[in-house]
């Protein structure tokens, strides 16, 4: 069984953002990255599955040179090789032109499986991974919190609302995202890490995959940031004077007559 795991090196959840001097995006220098967490549970359970299966698991990852952290860390937790697409053409691109892209690997390799995060820590968006099925024709399941692959098929525990779960036995191929909490990653030892230097990681330009550079990142995106900003402070904030009765009285009417959400 062949494994791809779409992986995503993200700001650290802990740095202190800004945004950039153009406004439409977040100043990226000198600020740490990390694989993005859930992607991290993705990477855990392919090689889980490739352990019991005898399977191999391929990471992939869209960005700059500074990805390739985010790769050789894969690699040293147990991943067996990684695909970089890192050609400025991809730079830039929403969940439509990076799922294409995703696509078109997922075609050269022939991948019986694909799993990543359920969505990233920076734009949250959740959608890459429905659209990479989409464009794949494959059957796909968000939020899973539980995966059993056995007989070609995979079973699939999907977290629902009220504290509900949902049970699903699906095809393969498919794109399978996972929750944060489906196992526990396991660390890089050592021998991992010296391992993982050795590995290949290969390059892939749109002219490898076939694909014209309109298609990918900027160019072949549907979505435009306008503007990235901090939140106002302090603005439209108003503080209530008076007795627990007033204040509430107050508030009351505030949410009837001002917010109309009443």
């Amino acid at each position: 069984m062949k494994i791809g795991v779409c992986i995503k090196q993200v700001p650290d959840t802990e740095a202190r953002l800004r945004p950039s001097a153009s406004g439409q995006w977040i100043d990226e220098e000198e600020i740490p990255f990390a694989i993005n967490e859930g992607d991290e549970y993705a990477i855990e359970e392919a090689i889980s599955i490739a352990e019991q299966t005898g399977g191999e698991v391929v990471v992939v990852t869209v960005g700059p040179e500074r990805a390739r952290e985010a790769l050789r860390k894969a690699l040293a937790v147990g991943a067996h090789r990684a695909v970089h697409l890192a050609d400025e053409a991809y730079a830039g691109g929403d969940c439509w032109a990076t799922a294409r892209a995703l696509a078109a690997v997922a075609n050269r390799e022939s991948f019986d499986l694909i799993l990543t995060g359920s969505q990233s820590a920076d734009v949250g968006f959740g959608t890459t991974g429905t659209l990479l099925a989409s464009m794949l024709g494959w059957p796909h399941a968000w939020l899973v919190v539980g995966l059993e692959v056995a007989d070609g098929s995979a079973k699939v525990t999907r977290e629902m609302e009220a504290g509900k779960n949902e049970l699903l036995q699906i095809g393969l191929p498919a794109v399978v995202e996972v929750q944060a909490g489906i196992n526990k990653p396991r660390y890089a030892s050592l021998k991992g890490i010296m391992q993982a230097k050795r590995k290949e990681v290969a390059e892939l330009s749109p002219a490898d995959l076939e694909l014209d550079p309109s298609q990918v990142g900027a160019a072949g995106s549907r979505l435009e940031f306008l503007s990235v900003s901090v939140p106002p402070k302090g603005e439209g904030a108003q503080i209530l004077e008076g007795d627990t009765a007033e204040v509430a009285t107050q508030l009351v009417d505030k949410l009837r007559t001002e917010a109309r959400v009443l």
